[in-house]
């Protein structure tokens, strides 16, 4: 795709002569053809390679890059009136027609660099937002997309463009009016609105799904991790699915359920979330709050790790800090190191001082290790366990019969009066649910009471 000019000579000379407003012009159309622009302060190398995988995953053919050492954006450019001339120059000779800024730009900024350079100029939320466009498949995930796209843009009505002011003078034609600006403005605030209640609406739906497993008493287990880590092919793994997968960044956005039998435990339910990534863009953490809701109260999280990428600390930073801002800080995590077939490494399982499970080497691509991350599973979803024993009077029979079917009785005496002593060993949580359903008057005594 070719480059357009960003003003036409006619505009030029009417602002040149102050007869029109310098701030009027046609912004240029989106190419595929792409230079990489990275700001100095972080990783390099690294911050290059991410940009051009999230690049490639839009579809964008990378065809140079440029780098700035300066540590503070220039007010006016972003990159400053040198690079300004240096990326004109590699424009000239690459033929690209699309500019990728690893940074979030101002409108102003990336108004004055196109003006400069004369091609599109897209910052990293707004090529993070077209990958998520792109890779939208259901009805929520497309109102999601939707709805960040639309508070994105409504950030930049900047009375940038031509189309964007057309009041006139002369008779008949005076007065307030309401110019292009204001009236895109409230366009997208009414557009806004309606996104927001279809949302609103899916995510009591999705409330009522989770109250649901709630009263069947399931577990919910959700996998997170950096994007691409290899999430949905461990899903596929655990749960005998076929999720789509695919080696690109935010290969899939939408949750997905599925249920989940674990050795010595209840069955639970697994979900499949979208990946994260650093600097994710705000607009998508609001637009997605139904789908991130799930992952918010879940009762174990398993945190998906690509355990052949270098900066796999930098990553998991990342996810932290992620799941922070989302109130799923405090939600118990079981770390599951994938990838193993890449650096060939064995699939072990790792416990604290204590003998809790607290991280799993696995290869999600080869099965090996899914054994030991289903056992890791089983034990930390059962939580602590309790040990003793129960009195029932012969009339407490369903509850004998529970026990029983549970398969968490060791041992049984029958006392004077039909009176039953049954020793029993089960999880926490399995306990505080028999006295939920049986009554508070259900106690447990020590083992030798």
């Amino acid at each position: 795709m070719t480059a357009v000019t960003t003003t036409s000579e006619t505009n030029t000379d009417l602002v040149r002569a102050g007869t029109a407003p310098a701030r009027l012009f046609t912004r240029p159309d989106g190419g595929e053809r792409a230079i990489l622009v990275q700001l100095g302060g972080i990783d390099t190398d690294a911050a290059f390679a991410e940009l051009t995988a999230l690049a490639q995953a839009a579809g964008a053919m990378v065809v140079g890059r440029l780098g700035n050492r300066r540590w503070a954006p220039d007010a006016r450019y972003f990159v400053g009136k040198g690079k300004v001339s240096d990326l004109a120059a590699r424009i000239r000779d690459t033929g690209a027609d699309l500019v990728l800024i690893n940074h979030e730009i101002s409108p102003v900024q990336e108004r004055n660099l196109e003006q400069a350079v004369g091609v599109r100029v897209l910052d990293r939320t707004g090529l993070i937002l077209d990958i998520f466009a792109q890779r939208a498949r259901s009805h929520e995930a497309k109102l999601q997309v939707e709805l960040a796209q639309l508070r994105h843009i409504a950030s930049r009505l900047v009375r940038g463009w031509s189309h964007l002011e057309r009041q006139k003078g002369g008779i008949g034609l005076r007065g307030p009016g309401e110019t292009q600006l204001e009236l895109d403005r409230r366009l997208l605030g009414q557009r806004i609105k309606q996104i927001e209640k279809r949302l609103a609406k899916v995510h009591r739906q999705r409330e009522q799904g989770r109250q649901s497993r709630r009263k069947r008493e399931l577990a919910t287990i959700s996998l997170v991790g950096y994007t691409n880590a290899g999430k949905s092919t461990l899903f596929n793994r655990l749960v005998a699915s076929h999720a789509y997968t695919a080696d690109l960044l935010f290969a899939t956005l939408d949750t997905t359920l599925r249920r989940i039998e674990l050795p010595r435990s209840q069955p639970a339910i697994v979900a499949d979330t979208v990946g994260f990534i650093r600097a994710l863009p705000h607009q998508l953490v609001a637009a997605f709050r139904s789908t991130l809701a799930e992952v918010a109260q879940s009762d174990l999280l398993l945190h998906v790790i690509d355990s052949a990428d270098p900066l796999r600390e930098a990553t998991m930073h990342e996810v932290d800090r992620v799941l922070l801002d989302i109130g799923a800080g405090n939600i118990q995590t079981l770390w599951v190191f994938n990838k193993l077939d890449l650096n060939g490494g064995l699939p072990r399982l790792e416990r604290d001082a204590s003998g809790q499970a607290v991280a799993v080497w696995v290869s999600a691509h080869t099965g090996e290790g899914m054994e030991l991350l289903r056992t890791a599973i089983a034990e930390r979803i059962g939580g602590a366990h309790v040990h003793g024993r129960v009195r029932l009077s012969p009339a407490e029979g369903r509850l004998r019969a529970r026990l029983y079917t549970l398969g968490q009785v060791l041992d049984e005496h029958i006392g004077e009066q039909g009176i039953c002593e049954l020793e029993v060993h089960l999880p926490q949580r399995e306990w505080a649910r028999l006295r939920r359903h049986e009554g508070p008057d259900v106690e447990l005594w020590p083992p030798d009471h």
